[in-house]
């Protein structure tokens, strides 16, 4: 039976009305349906969707008008919102995805890309006040490399995460000063160099330059914001009758329910920005003292060469030196990791010795094809063929790309990919996504290179993420990693809680000419959203275990005579540290390894009696919390009447909440959470006051004090310590496991260095290894009563 066209006007009987064309029973061409509730659409229709143009008015006053596609908006359109906002672009199945501009009912206003809702990617932020924000977001905060300029001139150019200026950055002050250093969540946090207003030196105008800024464009006074959060608007979410065919067919369209079926449709707000300038009231536990820094600053601003060092702990000046001295003539944006940009080069940069550029592509040409291939595998318990150097998935990959390989911008390589079956379910078991592994190493965001912090000679990277570190290994720590991974398959999984180093895969790149380049994927231990401001590479020896202090950077891993601090904490929390260390020692001694350390991370909380000192004196005065305290302590699921009985200090230890702490595994921790004897022998997370509750494992978000052991001779030294006791949050890990003792040289350089006469080497020294590891480990942590 053929379908005809034809122009009508259908009321239903709970209603709604439809007056267009209809091709059978369902609306076809041009029409209007108007709902019950005086909503409205008017447009194209094909076979009972709304497809191609139209617009729609809700009775709240929202009104839409542009594409449609299947019963979505769909496509391009402007949609207006009750408060009066407008966003124009781009839409994807009802929500703003692609590139758009809205104007806020507050005349703010966001020009960019959006990711399902939210601002992600490229864009630039108008507030109502002048202030602007152009650079990268993500998940609607601003998040990577971005530029701040306050009304008043005021301008940073630095990292961003989570909304916050978080990393390395550059601020510019009003008077023309600079200040070069980094922060962690909005505050000044480690080392940084201030140089004061009229600073001629090269270097300086020369990385100036390099940021855009000329001498007419920075006139900038520290802004008093560090956190510019989103937060979700309170306007009335319109709903679109959408998916209008939904449950229509051909012959039941009238007949199933008498009316043009429809569900509601969240078209939210999305969320808009506060001002910066108007959110946050003085920079806290920084403000003050960069105050009373600048009356100093003006005093000195004539001399060009004048440099004030300063160190900052959560915003507090611990420590500050004047210098009158050159600035280098290399000026280095520092980050926590000593970050070095990988920059796109041609293939004769690349051969002529950008080597490390081109593993770096190789490397994620290979994971993504491996993981690719692996991942659809049905999940099947490991066999012993899964384990061993046969074990392996082979592929060419020509620059012009093949039957199976895409073309790429690199050389010619081959590739191999060591046990997969066996990786992937170590990736599984780690609890690790195969897709957010895969775009952590293999996004557009790319890795960056590090600087290789032993004397290995070992290329590190970076995922752009910091989730991922992955190093070269030598031809015989290959091997061992390889005889050592049915075991190690096992020990993962038996013991959780295990502190020695995850692996995610084993790779092998040979370039042309048969250079063969090996590498392994691992977790990041620092992976934190805390500032790790000390690290440590401890193995329990004396003898060439210091560093040079001309050679101490912000960045460098200290080693075991550097380490002037012993950690003291909760009884349980220390019973289930080094009942882990002893059982992951037993495994290496039974590997026969030797010459692993425990690297550990400190990150310090500033102390509270001097943040007090920063503080208002309205505030500082008033004993009992503020609203925005109480506030904050609800949102982490504290009472502040009820559980905080432990007197105010920089680490608190609650009751377990998961609800209230991210329970997501980590790359390097999966365990569970750790019981404190100090609340009951209950589960505990951290808080943090004013900063964030965590919840404490294993090796992650481990609170302690540190004791620091301070030393006759320091008496002389030039350089004063403000505090004797610090609180401390660890992170920890055992790395270095893929040494074995019957490597004659690595054994006379151990055994020299713990004090034994290498010419006593016996078969058991593994274990005596791990004795010494645990008994110097044991001074480090001593026991509590």
């Amino acid at each position: 039976m053929e379908d005809n066209e034809r122009l009508t006007e259908k009321a239903f009987s709970n209603g709604d009305i439809y007056v267009g064309n209809f091709k059978g029973v369902l609306p076809h061409g041009k029409g209007k349906y108007t709902w019950s509730d005086e909503t409205f659409y008017e447009g194209d229709w094909e076979e009972g969707k709304m497809i191609g143009k139209g617009h729609i008015v809700w009775p709240s006053g929202a009104k839409y008008e542009g594409d449609f596609s299947g019963g979505y908006l769909h496509g391009f359109g402007t949609f207006t919102g009750p408060d009066g906002s407008i966003y124009r672009g781009t839409w994807r199945i009802n929500i703003r995805h692609g590139i758009g501009r809205k104007e806020y009912s507050n005349k703010d206003v966001y020009d960019g890309a959006w990711k399902e809702g939210v601002h992600e990617g490229s864009g630039r932020y108008s507030w109502n006040s002048g202030n602007k924000y152009i650079g990268n977001w993500k998940g609607g905060k601003m998040c990577g490399r971005g530029v701040m300029k306050w009304v008043n001139g005021d301008i940073f150019d630095g990292s961003w995460l989570n909304g916050y200026r978080n990393g390395s950055g550059v601020y510019r002050f009003s008077n023309g000063g600079y200040y070069f250093g980094t922060w962690t969540k909005g505050l000044k946090d480690g080392k940084g160099k201030f140089y004061p207003a009229g600073s001629k030196h090269p270097s300086l105008r020369k990385l100036c330059s390099t940021l855009g800024y000329d001498d007419d464009d920075a006139n900038s006074l520290f802004s008093h914001s560090s956190s510019i959060n989103t937060e979700e608007s309170r306007i009335q979410k319109p709903s679109v009758k959408r998916s209008l065919s939904e449950k229509i067919s051909g012959s039941g369209f009238f007949r199933s329910s008498g009316r043009i079926s429809h569900r509601t449709l969240s078209l939210s707000d999305n969320r808009n920005l506060r001002d910066p300038a108007v959110k946050f009231i003085c920079d806290n536990s920084s403000c003050k003292l960069s105050h009373v820094s600048n009356e100093g600053q003006s005093a000195v601003q004539d001399e060009s060469t004048v440099v004030f060092e300063r160190e900052y702990m959560q915003g507090v000046l611990i420590k500050e030196e004047v210098r009158n001295a050159e600035l280098p003539h290399k000026v280095k944006q520092q980050s926590k990791f000593s970050v070095k940009e990988v920059k796109r080069s041609s293939c004769v940069d690349i051969i002529e010795g950008n080597r490390s550029y081109y593993l770096m592509l190789n490397l994620q040409l290979g994971i993504r094809y491996t993981v690719g291939k692996i991942t659809p595998v049905p999940m099947r318990e490991v066999r012993a063929s899964d384990f061993g150097d046969r074990a392996r998935i082979r592929m060419y990959f020509p620059r012009k790309g093949s039957q199976f390989t895409p073309p790429h911008h690199s050389v010619d390589f081959y590739w191999k990919d060591y046990c997969p079956m066996v990786f992937r379910n170590l990736r599984e078991m780690f609890k690790l996504d195969a897709a957010e592994y895969m775009m952590s190493i293999c996004g557009d965001d790319g890795l960056r290179e590090l600087s290789s912090p032993g004397k290995s000679g070992s290329i590190f990277y970076l995922s752009h993420d910091d989730r991922f570190v992955i190093k070269t290994l030598k031809k015989s720590e290959l091997k061992v990693l390889l005889k050592m991974l049915p075991k190690y398959y096992s020990h993962v999984g038996e013991h959780e809680n295990t502190l020695i180093t995850k692996f995610f895969g084993l790779h092998r790149i040979t370039l042309r000419g048969g250079r063969k380049v090996r590498f392994v994927v691992m977790g990041n231990m620092f992976c934190t959203e805390l500032r790790i401001h000390r690290s440590y590479d401890l193995k329990g020896s004396t003898v060439g275990r210091y560093t040079d202090k001309d050679k101490i950077k912000e960045n460098t891993t200290l080693k075991d005579l550097d380490l002037s601090y012993e950690f003291h904490m909760d009884k349980f929390l220390w019973e289930s540290l080094f009942r882990q260390i002893s059982i992951d020692c037993m495994f290496l001694e039974s590997q026969q390894i030797i010459d692993y350390s425990l690297l550990l991370g400190l990150h310090f909380r500033a102390p509270e009696h001097l943040k007090a000192l920063l503080e208002p004196p309205t505030t500082a005065s008033n004993p009992e919390s503020s609203p925005a305290d109480d506030a904050f302590l609800f949102q982490l699921g504290i009472s502040s009447q009820a559980e905080l009985m432990i007197p105010p200090k920089g680490l608190l230890l609650v009751t377990h909440e998961p609800r209230f702490v991210s329970t997501a595994p980590g790359p390097h921790i999966r365990g569970n959470t750790l019981r404190a004897y100090s609340i009951g022998d209950k589960e505990v997370d951290l808080l943090l006051p004013g900063t964030a509750r965590l919840r404490v494992q294993l090796g992650v978000n481990m609170p302690a004090q540190a004791n620091q052991r301070l030393l006759e001779s320091k008496v002389d030294s030039m350089e004063v310590e403000l505090f004797e006791v610090y609180d401390v949050v660890l992170y920890m890990g055992i790395i270095d496991i893929l040494q074995k003792y019957n490597m004659k040289k690595k054994i006379e350089h151990a055994y020299k260095s713990l004090h034994f006469d290498p010419m006593a080497v016996s078969v058991v020294e593994p274990k005596l290894y791990a004795s010494r590891f645990i008994n110097f480990l044991r001074k480090v942590f001593p026991e509590q009563p």
